[in-house]
């Protein structure tokens, strides 16, 4: 009975999670092969029809007249508009306006008895009763039906500017070192929390816990003029990779603490009591014990603030700077699409490289995140 009065709710639970599975990753994979198409098949069609052929209306230039040959009495220009044999043309024109206006492999009039002729394969002829004058070529516009194209220039184009390589460097200088300070510091926080009484151990607690909620942008202001303040006192410079670490360290402590401290005070207490009366010291049951049971918290810590620290940007242009070699990614691609802003590969291209390494962590460490997570909401001590 119990079984299957809740069999329909298991499948609603099911279904709700694939929906949701599917609502965080189509855009991602919708991100993905955007940013490995080709440019031009993206600026016309959406990445859904990413494996379909698409009709695009593209411009060519036919080899100039000094290219031309005599054949049978007249002048004649060759060419190939198309690379390889895979796109096939089905109209042609000679106007901006009208790139539909002749049909393939019929001939166009050009005026004073020239006339060219585009076949579907690309290849065109200029024909001529009189020599062809001039330097440039005639302007093909055409409708070509193209095959799927995928190609990686728009990642090299991206990794190629100026600066990216340094900027993904600063990136993970800051990422890092912001990610293991807050769990060093937590994890002896959480255990005296945890395991070690004092005096005003439950106010600290209460205190820790509504730091969660103070807003960023509310504490960064008056977290910057303490630092500033404290470096020009012991004549430390005021943008230092030191300082960012300790403004990332400062906001992520409280998460940190809240959720190790719940995840240590959970842990069986005979453990810590046969360790005592062996007699380990606490840093030896801190260190020995307690430390690789609470890896789970510990990773689950580490993808949420590996993941904040290496899309920052407000924290990293405060504390560091925004000058070219203290620039991290997040801030150098900005700069880079606000003056290619229109390209869509770029956009693609650039918001994949951003997320490839947050993608690595959160896979590499996902199976201890929702164990963490639980055990740190649901344990108390």
């Amino acid at each position: 009975m119990i079984a299957s009065a809740r069999s329909p709710l298991i499948i609603v639970v099911h279904i709700s999670v694939l929906l949701l599975v599917a609502l965080w990753t189509l855009p991602t994979a919708g991100l993905l092969i955007s940013s490995l198409r080709d440019k031009d098949q993206l600026a016309v069609s959406g990445w859904w029809t990413a494996l379909s052929t698409s009709s695009q209306n593209l411009t060519g230039r036919a080899a100039s007249p000094e290219a031309q040959v005599e054949k049978d009495g007249k002048f004649v220009i060759e060419g190939k508009l198309l690379e390889g044999d895979t796109a096939k043309i089905s109209a042609f024109g000679v106007r901006p306006l009208q790139p539909s206006a002749f049909e393939a492999g019929k001939p166009a009039d050009l005026g004073d008895g020239q006339t060219l002729t585009v076949n579907e394969d690309g290849s065109y002829q200029i024909v001529s009763p009189t020599k062809m004058e001039g330097t440039r070529g005639q302007r093909i516009f055409y409708t070509a039906s193209v095959p799927p194209r995928f190609t990686l220039d728009n990642y090299r184009e991206v990794l190629n500017a100026a600066g990216i390589g340094s900027s993904f460097i600063n990136s993970l200088t800051v990422a890092i070192p912001s990610t293991i300070i807050p769990i060093l510091v937590a994890a002896f926080c959480a255990y005296a929390l945890a395991w070690m009484p004092f005096p005003g151990r439950a106010i600290l607690i209460a205190v820790i816990v509504g730091l969660l909620v103070v807003p960023l942008q509310m504490s960064l202001i008056p977290l910057l003029k303490l630092y500033n303040g404290v470096g020009a006192f012991f004549g430390v410079p005021a943008k230092t990779y030191v300082g960012i670490w300790l403004a990332h360290m400062g906001f992520g402590l409280p998460l940190a603490v809240y959720l190790l401290r719940n995840y240590m005070a959970g842990l069986p207490r005979e453990i810590l009591e046969s360790a005592r009366v062996d007699g380990a010291s606490d840093f030896d049951i801190f260190v020995k014990i307690i430390l690789p049971l609470s890896f789970p918290a510990l990773a689950s810590f580490s993808i949420f603030q590996f993941l904040w620290t290496w899309n920052d940007l407000l924290v990293a242009m405060v504390f560091l700077g925004t000058g070219n070699d203290e620039l991290v990614l997040t801030g150098r691609l900005v700069n880079l699409l606000g003056s290619r802003g229109g390209n869509w590969e770029i956009l693609t291209a650039s918001a994949f490289i951003t997320i490839i390494v947050p993608l690595i962590v959160f896979f590499s460490l996902q199976r201890y995140l929702v164990r963490g997570l639980l055990s740190g909401s649901v344990k108390g001590g």
